[in-house]
């Protein structure tokens, strides 16, 4: 089975000041042009019975909100962390303050706030952007014996999560970073991400919108708990933060690739 080797697979988006402004950014960069290499953290591919279209979606790295190229004083104040989320024809800037529901003014001056969740089109957000998928071939580990002797023997683990609503059929793709073994009951439980959790209650047109990020774990081929990242009251009440705080377990199907 192909599965994408997540050490190699990347997203590349272009900004060139010289031929149009980014429409998402906070301050003014210090030169016209840099190029933003980020690995792949997850990937979604969403069919829609209806039509029979797959829609894809990428999960990029977190980083966070940075000047570049400068001598000192990198780190914007307030900082957030940055995590792009792309359809093949938009992106989503996901931008996480101390707080949620923080936000900076847009650049230049007088075009508003930086939200939180920011959607725009590729070509509107970036001169260029390209995703390079490594695909490779994976080997499907059958049960829970050999997951286990895959994971202590070092092997490249990743993990493939189907989900079914409605009219759409979710295959969430992600490298499994954290993983549980005993290798005397043979018993497995992942407990890894970020990865992409989608919301297939929404129209098709506006999945890259309800998309979320999540830890997941699971220790059978039959059903995942996520845990999803969500605003949550702190200090009594008196904040609310991003935070993987909601639970939820879903019936699906689990598979294991070993990337030989």
């Amino acid at each position: 089975m192909q599965t994408l080797d997540y050490s190699r697979t990347t997203l590349t988006f272009r900004l060139d000041t010289l031929i149009r402004r980014p429409t998402m950014a906070s301050h003014e960069p210090p030169y016209s042009l840099d190029n933003a290499r980020i690995l792949l953290e997850s990937t979604c591919w969403i069919t829609d019975e209806r039509t029979g279209r797959t829609h894809r979606f990428i999960h990029g790295a977190s980083c966070k909100t940075e000047t570049v190229g400068v001598e000192r004083d990198i780190w914007l104040k307030p900082n957030a962390d940055f995590i792009p989320i792309a359809s093949e024809s938009h992106v989503m800037a996901v931008k996480t303050y101390a707080q949620q529901g923080e936000s900076v003014p847009l650049w230049p001056a007088g075009r508003g706030m930086q939200q939180e969740r920011m959607i725009d089109t590729l070509e509107a957000a970036y001169v260029d952007f390209k995703v390079d998928l490594a695909w490779v071939e994976g080997e499907v580990l059958p049960d829970a014996q050999a997951i286990v002797e895959a994971g202590l023997a070092g092997e490249r683990l990743v993990a493939r999560t189907t989900l079914r609503e409605g009219p759409y059929t979710a295959v969430i793709e992600y490298p499994v970073k954290t993983i549980n073994l005993n290798d005397r009951d043979w018993i497995y439980q992942t407990d890894t991400g970020p990865h992409l959790f989608p919301d297939l209650t929404r129209p098709a047109d506006d999945l890259l919108a309800g998309m979320e990020l999540a830890f997941s774990a699971f220790n059978t081929p039959h059903w995942t708990e996520f845990i999803v990242r969500v605003p949550t009251e702190i200090a009594g009440g008196a904040a609310r933060v991003w935070h993987y705080s909601r639970s939820v377990r879903l019936d699906c199907r689990n598979e294991m690739l070993r990337i030989p």
